[in-house]
């Protein structure tokens, strides 16, 4: 990609934020009363697979780990995109990005530490009750 004279060279996106849109992409195709039920049915093994803290390989063996997660979850996507009727994924990714692109709100980090907040004060009074 190139960037206008005098401004710093734009790099391509990531593999995870391609991943990423393309999972979220999916899930749109998913939720989308125009995509077929049978079509839907492999999105959601994918969503799930993706998801999923089982994998067919477990992530702890060096490299093979995340090998199976390499291969799946794109061949999965892959699939989806060849089932879908023509330019129908098209639509979906480029929703995807435009949510990926928009600003970020912090309710989503404000949830994470609140619940981490919560699960302290709980151990805490466990810990507490278990031990007087």
């Amino acid at each position: 990609m190139t960037a206008p004279h005098g401004a710093a060279p734009v790099p391509p996106p990531s593999l995870v934020r391609r991943l990423a849109v393309e999972a979220h992409a999916v899930w749109l195709a998913t939720r989308d009363p125009r995509t077929p039920l049978g079509v839907r049915a492999v999105g959601w093994l994918i969503a799930g697979y993706a998801l999923s803290p089982i994998d067919l390989i477990p992530d702890f063996i060096p490299v093979l780990g995340l090998v199976d997660d390499m291969l799946l979850i794109p061949l999965g996507i892959w699939l989806f995109e060849r089932l879908l009727p023509a330019g129908r994924m098209d639509e979906y990714r480029a929703e995807a990005m435009e949510a990926q692109s928009g600003p970020q709100g912090m309710a989503g980090v404000a949830i994470v530490i609140a619940l981490w907040a919560v699960m302290v004060v709980i151990g805490y009074l466990l810990v507490r009750f278990l031990w007087s």
